[in-house]
């Protein structure tokens, strides 16, 4: 049970994992990165449109000046410029390919979103178990606790010629040892559900009470399954590589692009007048030194074809040569996700189905333990004789390592317990969340959390 200043947050698993899609920071920051990838592409698909100018430009001139004869000539004068143009300046192949390969960048941010909800997922579940064993394990110190007080009681109880004293100091050291165990479990608890609000970016300082039993089993992924089955449904699914395999398209489409850049030509369509040629529609003065008494419009147009071979052509083979060092990088990098996808899953599956085992074990070792305990503290009430000796059927001292090894295997259960719930969610997380997919292939296991214990009675922490 929480204390008395503790404030418990009651949640479950499926809840959890629903808020684990819409407050984490890590799918705000996947957004943000799709929002970039939308504008760049919307920017590389308006590149043949033209630049819209608009301005004024003066210009005096007093001094000096050249005529078309070469002769030097003094004078005075001032110029004006008033009005705009639509320029377009753009390589023809930046207009194609550049949005072309947007586009599949987008499509790898959009994918990386996906990517995001998965970890989040993924995160949220393995702090969510971990919140179950702090509290599993909790209540088992608890229960450990009570039944070390009940022995000291019945230790305390035996004629004294039946107990050294020592016995019940044996007893009352033990009690101090799972006390201690029991606060630290508790301890344990509220850290890992900060953890767990921290995720889900909740009240830090509520304590949540997941509502599953303690010892609850989610069994997501069927162990029928084999490994190689299950690298090909990871390979399938994993958007990882989906993203990746974009990022290659758009490398490819940027080769592409270099290849082709010395022989489609450059369109220019500029005015004159002015150094960058701004103004293809403007009003024109002109006068002397004092005055601008000279007004007509002006029209200047100029469209040119512009083919361009950068350095001789060396500096156009060292990019086209980056590009490819590029487009291997990303090729590269996609067959590392894919090696990490099957080594995901592979290891997974090992620890799914090495938990799997273990669980039963411990399941077994728990009963044992709990039936040791029971019967080792029935026979340190009862007598034998010896001749003329009477001696307990069973010492405290048998009756206290036996409480200890129930508190081991309590701990062992829970923990294990908490493996098998991780490695589910792990392996379904190596697997892409490819819920439909196995469902198609093969009825998987039930995806809703499964009280899969047949043994004694548990203990458990209620809701105050």
């Amino acid at each position: 049970m929480p204390a008395p200043t503790d404030r418990p947050l009651p949640i479950n698993l499926a809840t959890a994992l629903r808020l684990s899609n819409g407050r984490p920071l890590v799918i705000a920051a996947a957004q943000a990165r799709v929002q970039i990838a939308a504008a760049q592409a919307a920017k590389a698909n308006v590149l043949w449109l033209p630049n819209a100018v608009v301005g004024a430009d003066y210009l005096r001139h007093a001094g000096g000046n050249q005529t078309d004869s070469g002769s030097l000539v003094t004078n005075s004068t001032n110029a004006f410029f008033g009005g705009g143009s639509a320029e377009f300046r753009f390589a023809t192949t930046d207009a194609i390919f550049d949005p072309l390969a947007a586009r599949q960048v987008l499509r790898s941010r959009q994918i990386d979103t996906q990517t995001a909800r998965n970890e989040a997922l993924e995160q949220t579940a393995e702090s969510y178990f971990n919140v179950q064993l702090a509290r599993g394990t909790f209540a088992a110190m608890t229960d450990a606790t009570v039944k070390a007080n009940e022995l000291v009681r019945r230790v305390r109880s035996l004629a004294g010629g039946l107990v050294a004293p020592d016995e019940i100091d044996r007893a009352r050291t033990l009690l101090a040892e799972l006390a201690q165990s029991a606060e630290i479990a508790r301890q344990q608890w509220r850290v890992s559900s900060a953890n767990l609000t921290r995720v889900l970016r909740l009240d830090p300082s509520a304590v949540v009470m997941p509502l599953e039993p303690d010892h609850v089993q989610v069994t997501l992924i069927s162990p029928a399954w084999s490994v190689d089955e299950l690298v090909v449904v990871g390979l399938t699914n994993r958007p990882e590589l989906a993203s990746q395999r974009a990022l290659v398209r758009a490398n490819l489409i940027r080769l592409q692009r270099e290849r082709l850049r010395p022989l489609v030509p450059s369109i220019l369509i500029t005015g004159l007048g002015t150094p960058d040629f701004y103004y293809q529609g403007s009003i024109f003065g002109t006068g002397d030194a004092n005055s601008l008494n000279q007004w007509a419009g002006r029209a200047d147009v100029s469209a040119q074809a512009v083919w361009k071979l950068d350095n001789l052509g060396f500096g156009y083979r060292a990019k086209v040569r980056e590009q490819q060092g590029e487009t291997q990088l990303a090729t590269v990098e996609l067959f590392k996700v894919q090696d990490q996808v099957a080594a995901e899953v592979a290891q997974a599956k090992a620890d799914v189905d090495s938990a799997t085992v273990r669980v039963a074990q411990a399941e077994e070792g728990l009963k044992q333990g709990l039936s040791t305990y029971r019967g080792n503290l029935q026979g340190m009430g009862q007598t034998q004789r010896f001749g003329d000796v009477l001696s307990l059927v069973n010492r405290p001292q048998e009756v206290v390592a036996a409480l200890t090894q129930l508190q081991q295997a309590y701990v062992n259960y829970y923990r294990t317990v908490a493996d098998f719930n991780r490695s589910q969610f792990r392996l379904f997380y190596a697997l892409g969340f490819p819920a439909e997919e196995l469902a198609c292939r093969r009825p998987p296991g039930n995806i809703e959390p499964v009280d899969t214990y047949r043994g004694p009675a548990l203990p458990n922490v209620p809701l105050r």
